[in-house]
């Protein structure tokens, strides 16, 4: 998935030389993926639910294969776009399964860190796409970029066979009454053998099962989480805590996106191109500047969430993406207006686009992915995460589709100084709707959530059984 996302980058370039698209069948190219990343996103929380977390991270990537395929193919455009529609069901059911799955096997006081590292794996991703793109682009015009987009399909297979060797979540399977198979992969993940045995209390509980029941397989009278009663209990009759639940994953997975994120990383060569650097060489070696500053931060924020907070990174992360946004904006309007070839006005936008990329992934690309897949209830996760991801979707291709639309209608500087508006509006939703949940298990999100807790007050002290 990652890796398409960085190959589609630079082989746009030359899939508009290739095959003559314009640059609407370009954002109509770019954002298809997201809108069927949105029926994906919703299909995965019901299909998680029936068939298990493990089993739908299996079909994630058998579907990411096929489309993976049909791009490298790819003799025509309706092939292409047939391809990436593939690709965008397969992301809406990797975004929304890889986060729950990895904080519903993660103790509350490394859950941050474990449940970030997918978010690194994107940037590992897009990273390795953007390089491939540098060496796969000095190929002939209709090999090259055929070729960045079917080797995405090798990774794909790798993750199919591997995760068929990694154990199904615990909290999965006490759902299912599968008490027996969940105490055995809680001591498989847990630190000691008390710490499995606190989870699996808590676990039990948040499932509706007497704390004391022993038995290895329980017969359920009903199963109420599978269906219409789940999106009643979110969307019809939340409870007031799961209402703020799903305002503050709505919110965050809305701005996530609204704040310029998929301009920068899709459109890189174009604005490199705006601001100066003419070479196809030097716009994919600018973009690899992109990846690696990516990865750099993810990596940092990864040891950050669990030591300094979701909610402190989230506010440091967007005030410093306000300053990025507003001098990317400067800087390329200068270029713009300026009649001969300005080097300050260049080097500052390269500046700014990194320091851009750098702030957003200390803080609000990781803490998204992290605080929606931990804040829902148990019967409620994975159903409340896929809205999250729907919404998220919907921001993506949004922004995608509609960059090149709107820069040349309001210049590509002044598109810049409405992301960094809209990132001034996500610092006060963030400050004023995200409590902290740092070191909290996922049993106690309700009572983090309660109308007793503050945003800007919730304790945060790790459970001190958890730290063993």
């Amino acid at each position: 998935m990652t890796l398409d996302t960085g190959v589609m980058s630079g082989a746009m370039i030359f899939i508009k030389d290739d095959l003559g698209i314009s640059d609407i069948q370009q954002e109509v190219l770019a954002g298809i993926l997201n809108l069927c990343a949105l029926v994906g996103s919703l299909a995965a929380g019901r299909t998680s639910d029936y068939i298990g977390r493990r089993y739908t991270i299996f079909l994630a990537s058998v579907l990411f294969m096929l489309g993976a395929v049909l791009m490298g193919y790819g003799p025509n455009y309706a092939i292409l776009m047939a391809g990436r529609c593939v690709v965008g069901m397969d992301v809406g059911f990797a975004l929304m399964i890889a986060p729950v799955y990895s904080a519903e096997i993660s103790s509350a006081s490394s859950r941050g860190f474990l449940t970030s590292l997918p978010e690194l794996c994107i940037g590992i991703g897009i990273l390795i796409g953007y390089i491939s793109n540098y060496f796969l682009g000095k190929l002939t015009l209709k090999l090259g970029w055929r070729l960045m987009l079917g080797i995405a399909a090798f990774p794909s297979i790798v993750l199919a066979l591997g995760i068929l060797t990694m154990p199904e979540s615990p909290r999965w399977l006490v759902m299912q009454g599968q008490l027996g198979n969940a105490k055995k992969v809680l001591l498989q993940v847990s630190n000691t053998t008390q710490e499995a045995e606190l989870r699996f209390k808590e676990i039990k509980v948040a499932a509706g099962f007497d704390e004391n029941c022993h038995d290895d397989v329980v017969k359920l009278r009903q199963k109420s989480h599978h269906g219409e009663g789940v999106w009643k209990d979110l969307l019809l009759r939340p409870t007031p805590c799961v209402r703020w639940m799903l305002i503050a994953a709505v919110g965050i997975h809305f701005f996530e996106h609204a704040t310029g994120i998929e301009a920068v990383m899709l459109y890189s060569p174009r604005i490199f191109r705006k601001a100066g650097v003419t070479s196809k060489d030097k716009l994919l070696l600018a973009t690899i500047g992109v990846g690696l500053t990516k990865i750099t931060f993810l990596i940092m924020a990864s040891f950050l969430l669990d030591r300094v907070g979701r909610r402190r990174l989230l506010q440091i992360s967007t005030g410093g993406m306000i300053c990025g946004l507003t001098l990317l904006g400067f800087s390329l309007t200068m270029v713009e207006h300026s009649k001969e070839k300005a080097l300050w006005a260049l080097s500052l936008s390269i500046v700014a686009t990194y320091s851009y990329v750098a702030l957003f992934n200390i803080g609000l690309g990781p803490v998204t992915w992290v605080y929606s897949s931990e804040i829902f209830p148990l019967k409620l996760r994975a159903q409340g995460a896929s809205i999250g991801v729907a919404v998220n979707r919907i921001m993506n291709a949004i922004v995608s589709m509609s960059f090149i639309s709107i820069y040349k209608a309001i210049t590509i500087g002044g598109s810049f100084f409405m992301y960094a508006s809209i990132s001034v509006l996500a610092w006060v939703f963030f400050y004023v709707f995200l409590p902290e949940t740092k070191g909290k298990a996922l049993e106690e999100m309700e009572m983090v959530f309660s109308k007793k807790s503050s945003g800007k007050n919730v304790a945060t002290e790790t459970d001190p059984r958890l730290k063993a």
